[in-house]
């Protein structure tokens, strides 16, 4: 089976998260950038790395690249690429999104408008035609400006890959479903140690975490755009990608999982939630502040995303809210705790320097995960 190459974006500072997931797959990792990984595979790798990635934000299948620092290089280089090998003639195609850093060709709307231009002409040498209906399938194209090196790709996803179909309802700030994974996936929690989440807001970390328990793949309850793309992905990769999906399930795992939140509506949603994506009975939710954070067994592990002080009027309260997290923390005999925030002063309220740091970008803000190790269970720490 022919091998493509592609291409999938990634929060900036979880790379390496990523390209194990990818080659947990069984797929060969070719280059991995700021912000996103490209890998080779056949046509099912289309469809199992929409299926079975948790930390992805999308999968493209790459086009092609070239050097381009005037819109005309942008246009030639565009037009050269093989368009109508994966774009049939009724096909609707259009550049979704143009992304250009330290380039000389920065107007998104621009990019857009120029190598939808050269798509067109491509189009019409190859098909022959003057016109295109556009009335089939969507293949939309994004493309990625870096130092002038143009990167294209054809976006099988659709919708990004954090929208597992399960969160209708969310908190206010509430942290992406892809991110929640990969916060998960950087500690050395599994599913037979404990996890609680004291501010679990609508539910994500828990419910994420009761996913991975289970074996439940994160696209299993949603649809992609590439499914349309039958002259490309036969219909018979997908099936395959679903049976393998629905045989890795194993709803009898014993968890320790608990969400916490004060608000009594949120509890509420984060129930909704997880109803929804097939785990509430893997998950504990109540109404608790941080205050009350206990628990009665050793080595448990804190995974949270606390409040950062989003609005002005809330900043003043993070120094309290934080030292309460370090003291209700300290309590916790051989307990490790993960904590994601913006909030700069985090250890210095907390009252421990975190074991590490990791700085991870969650769109555009700058957040760190603190990370305080516990002993591991047997040892004498």
């Amino acid at each position: 089976m022919e091998k493509l190459k592609y291409i999938v974006p990634c929060h900036f500072g979880l790379e390496a998260v990523l390209k194990r997931e990818i080659m947990d797959l069984g797929y060969e990792v070719l280059s991995v950038e700021d912000g996103r990984i490209t890998f080779s595979g056949d046509v099912q790798a289309l469809c199992r790395a929409n299926m079975f990635l948790r930390t992805g934000e999308r999968v493209l299948i790459k086009v092609g690249s070239f050097h381009a620092e005037t819109f005309e290089e942008l246009f030639q280089g565009t037009k050269a690429l093989p368009w109508a090998d994966y774009i049939p003639k009724n096909g609707r195609f259009w550049v979704t999104k143009a992304a250009s850093v330290k380039s000389k060709l920065f107007s998104p709307s621009d990019i857009q408008s120029v190598m939808k231009k050269a798509m067109v002409e491509r189009m019409k040498a190859a098909y022959p035609a003057d016109w295109f209906s556009e009335s089939g399938a969507s293949f939309p194209v994004r493309v990625f400006l870096m130092k002038d090196e143009v990167t294209v790709g054809l976006d099988t996803t659709g919708e990004s890959l954090h929208k597992r179909g399960y969160r209708k309802l969310t908190a206010r700030a509430p942290i992406a479903e892809n991110l929640a994974a990969a916060l998960i996936m950087l500690t050395p929690w599994r599913e037979n140690r404990i996890l609680v989440d004291p501010f679990c807001g609508s539910g994500t970390i828990p419910i994420e975490a009761a996913m991975m328990a289970a074996h439940i793949a994160p696209g299993m309850n949603r649809s992609f755009t590439a499914e349309e793309w039958t002259h490309l992905v036969d219909r018979k990769y997908w099936y395959r990608t679903a049976d393998e999906a629905e045989s890795l399930i194993n709803m009898d795992v014993e968890t320790d999982i608990q969400g916490y939140d004060i608000d009594d509506e949120m509890v509420t949603i984060a129930r909704t939630n997880a109803k929804m994506a097939g785990v509430e009975s893997l998950i504990h939710f109540q109404r608790r502040s941080v205050e009350q954070l206990s628990h009665p067994k050793k080595y448990g592990f804190i995974i949270t995303n606390p409040p950062y002080g989003e609005r002005l009027e809330d900043k003043k309260d993070l120094p309290g809210l934080y030292g309460m997290i370090g003291e209700r923390y300290r309590m916790l005999d051989s307990w490790s705790m993960y904590l994601i925030t913006s909030y700069e002063q985090a250890e210095q309220a907390i009252g421990r320097k975190a074991d590490k740091n990791r700085k991870i970008y969650n769109g555009m803000m700058k957040t760190y995960f603190y990370q305080y190790m516990g002993p591991k269970p047997g040892s004498n720490r």
